[in-house]
This record gives C-alpha cells, structure tokens and sequence, in this order.
C-alpha cells in the first residue's frame, strides 16, 4: 500500500543512529520508525485497511516463517528488521508498506499524537508482560519516553507507581503523568524510599533504564512473586544470585518492541489514553537536521520531538 506520512517521531534508537553509535545499522539511512499516515493507494488484494484510512504503523519486520516467526512471536525472530533502523523508514512523504503492519485508527487523535502509537506499543507489551493488576504497586527505573508512556498505562489500570530516575527535571514530568512518588536515586536511597512506598518489596519492577546494574537493583526490590519486566540491551553481566529468585519466586521476563499490540493503541488513541502533552517539540521535515540536534540538546527534559510532514 502507498501512504503518505503525515507525522513521525524521533525515538532515542534515531539519536544514536543520528550519531553513529550504533553497529547494526548501515549507512547511509532514511530513519523514523514512530509514525502515522493516511493510505493514498492500495493493491488489489489488499482487504485490511482501504484509501483514505488513518493509520499507524508497526514497524516489526520478521522472516515470518521460523519457529518463533509461526508462533506468533515475530518481534524476537532471529532475523528480525525494524522500520527505519535496520532499513530503510519513515522520514519521507510516502512509504510502500503491506497491509498487515497497518493499523486504522478513528476519532480525534491528530496525526502527531498517533506518532506515539509506537512507543505506547512497546509500553503495551511491557505492562502485558508485567501481569499488573489494579492496587498493584509498581516501580519504573528512568522517566524517558518509554517510563512515562509505562506509567501512562500503569496508572490506567490502577496501579500504585514509584518512579526512579537522576534528573529532577524528568521526575517533575513523571509526576505530572501521575506518578504517586518519585525518587532521584542519584540524592536519596532508592531502597528506603520503596520500603516506605511498599514494605516489603513492590508487585511489579520495569527497568527502562536496562543497565546490569538497575537490573540486579530490581531483583532486590522486587516483593516475594513479584514481576521484573526487563528492556535493555546492556551486554555487562549482572551479578545476581539464583537462590534470591528461588526464594522470592520472581518471574523476570524480557520485553523487545512490541508483539501485535497495535490494536490495543488504536483504541488507546481512540479513547484519550494517548494525548498531546508527551509531546515537547514539532518541526517541519525540511527542519529535520535542526530537530535532531535541538532533541539531542533538551534531552534532559524533552519527552518526545515529532516531525510534522505537511501536505
């Protein structure tokens, strides 16, 4: 299907890209994998979304016909691809895309809120993979993208949220999302600040930090069956006894973009779950090099840049 974008966001994956610290990327590269568009054509036997549809787009691109593949886990196939990282995306006017990646949404939402349905995604599959349920409580390691768009989800359902990070000006964002209390762990004692929040340990830990370090932080602070939803990439080993998950019957289970959770943002986008105020910046693409560098700037208190492709 041909669609022409109308909105893409730049994800934290775009700045090292931008930068070039990443190793799995050839370059030269047309990034932007966060996006939402309207379909201008389509082929003939496409039977999902139609002309005109308003649509966000999962950029999950899988082999789709491994083992993992077939069972319905294409985001963690062994050769899997994402759109705008490690091909070619969405930072132009029209993409050539298949229609199962393509998700229509309805209502309201402008295009530039529905460029969030990609991180919302990967809070999706993060908060399914967490069990969390209502009078959970909850701690997030880092007040990013991803802790916010988490603790969006998490106060949504009912949860109790203490979030972590080292800059006071994020602490102030997650507490204008909703968190119950935040803690600068760089100033105070993060596990005496949880043993007053939950005696005992807390229900559900998302380390959106990933560092070996706040993974080995989260299994201390985890309660007796409590869920530890892990999403970094740090290769360091942790050092972390077997006998304290034994004991406490921890589940740890990882979390890597997101896995057919798209139906659930285009509800979440329908619904008001998914609002403007994550968004801290707009720029037209002809100003891409400039919103790339002013993202990199305000890094310390930007949510989220959007590059806004008029018609």
């Amino acid at each position: 299907m041909l669609v022409r974008v109308k909105a893409v966001g730049i994800c934290g994956t775009d700045l090292h890209t931008f930068k070039g610290d990443r190793n799995d990327i050839d370059y030269p590269r047309v990034m932007g994998h966060e996006l939402s568009g309207i379909v201008e054509d389509t082929g003939k036997h496409v039977t999902r979304v139609k002309k005109g549809d308003r649509v966000v787009y999962d950029p999950v691109n899988s082999c789709g016909t491994c083992r993992t593949c077939r069972s319905g886990h294409e985001n963690v196939c062994g050769s899997v691809k994402c759109f705008g990282v490690q091909m070619d995306g969405g930072f132009q006017e029209y993409i050539v895309v298949e229609e199962d990646h393509l998700y229509p949404f309805n209502g309201p939402a402008s295009y530039e809120c529905a460029a969030l349905g990609e991180p919302f995604s990967i809070a999706a599959n993060i908060t399914a993979k967490a069990q969390a349920e209502t009078g959970n409580r909850a701690v997030i390691f880092g007040a990013g993208t991803i802790g916010i768009a988490v603790l969006s989800v998490l106060k949504k359902h009912g949860v109790h949220v203490l979030v972590s990070d080292i800059a006071d000006v994020k602490l102030k964002i997650a507490e204008d999302f909703g968190a119950d209390v935040t803690v600068n762990s760089k100033e105070k004692s993060l596990e005496e600040a949880v043993e007053m929040f939950s005696p005992g340990g807390v229900d559900v830990v998302i380390d959106a930090v990933g560092y070996a370090s706040t993974f080995e932080q989260a299994i201390k602070l985890a309660a007796p069956c409590g869920r530890i939803v892990e999403i970094g990439f740090d290769d360091r080993e942790a050092r972390i006894a077997p006998g304290i998950i034994t004991r406490k019957e921890l589940t740890i289970a990882g979390s890597r973009m997101n896995c057919h959770r798209f139906e659930t943002v285009t509800r979440w986008l329908e619904d008001g779950t998914i609002t403007r105020k994550m968004i801290s910046a707009v720029y037209p693409l002809e100003k891409l090099q400039q919103a790339f560098e002013d993202t990199l700037t305000n890094g310390d208190h930007w949510l989220k840049t959007i590059i806004k492709i008029d018609d």
